[in-house]
């Protein structure tokens, strides 16, 4: 690790953290907290997804749709109007759109096999993304004068990590530059987590092994044909055998690359000096 100690952390004057865990438990709104209040340049890797790696994509497809509209239609290809995606940092809606549900495609699902082509995307996307935080971390000092950096990882950061290899390419890589911290829930935390998705499940990224099992089982238990499927009661079930699954492996994540802190210590965050501190006691535990 970068930091070793409270007293390195305490005394950098460049401090630069990588916040991951289950969306939901607040990199975001901590991200958002340093960048507004505490001179810290904030990196969102789902905005890099989004915008640099998946742009085209999402234009592409939003097009596709407006090309079912002939009003639409002729004025696009008269190139008298223009499409494209406002991704925000807090509104990541177009991304989550393009990557879309799997079923009935009368309740807006996708063939199975083209929702697999867009998560093989959204994987390469991430690694790539991932990788780029190292130029973001230079391009922050040359270009806006920022010592201090945090990377707002996504979700599923887990899911192209492989825990079990110390020269995994992105954390052997990352942990270099940056001190890994993962946000850990307890179970109040998870089932509120599910709940939350439960009364909104959105399109998520899954790794390809375990989508295939996943989807093999659902429509066993089901005993539903593909083209069936309801996307949101699908996008549930794997919800569910998702958090189980990543758990222990964001938890080898931590013990490997970083240290880890509680979302209740994560939730009572109000400045940057909270933040330092919660840090500083992560990194006298993990000593």
């Amino acid at each position: 690790m970068i930091y070793t100690s409270s007293k390195d952390w305490r005394d950098a004057k460049a401090k630069k953290v990588m916040l991951f865990g289950m969306s939901g438990l607040g990199k975001t709104h901590i991200s958002e907290i340093l960048r507004d209040h505490g001179d810290w340049f904030h990196y969102s890797v789902d905005y890099r997804i989004g915008t640099r790696y998946m742009g085209e994509h999402i234009a592409d497809n939003f097009k596709l749709e407006a090309m079912r509209n002939p009003f639409l239609a002729d004025l696009l290809l008269a190139d008298a109007i223009y499409i494209a995606s406002n991704l925000k940092f807090s509104d990541l809606s177009p991304l989550s759109t393009y990557l879309g549900k799997p079923g009935d495609p009368a309740k807006g699902g996708i063939p199975f096999d083209e929702y697999l082509r867009r998560q093989r995307l959204h994987r390469d996307a991430e690694i790539n993304a991932m990788k780029d935080t190292v130029y973001f971390i230079q391009r922050a000092k040359a270009l806006y004068n920022y010592d201090n950096f945090i990377c707002d990882t996504s979700g599923s950061v887990v899911e192209v990590v492989d825990e079990t290899d110390d020269n995994d390419p992105v954390m052997s890589l990352i942990s270099q530059h940056l001190l890994p911290v993962w946000i850990q829930g307890n179970e109040n935390h998870l089932n509120i987590l599910v709940e939350r998705f439960n009364k909104a499940p959105k399109p998520m990224y899954y790794p390809e092994d375990f989508l295939i099992t996943c989807w093999a089982k659902y429509l066993t238990e089901k005993s539903v044909a593909a083209d069936a499927v309801d996307p949101d009661d699908f996008i549930r079930f794997g919800y569910k055998h998702l958090l189980a699954d990543r758990l222990p492996r964001y938890k080898a994540i931590a013990q490997k690359w970083g240290v880890t802190v509680q979302a209740d210590a994560i939730y009572n965050v109000k400045t940057s000096a909270d933040f330092n501190n919660v840090i500083m006691q992560a990194l006298e535990a993990q000593g």
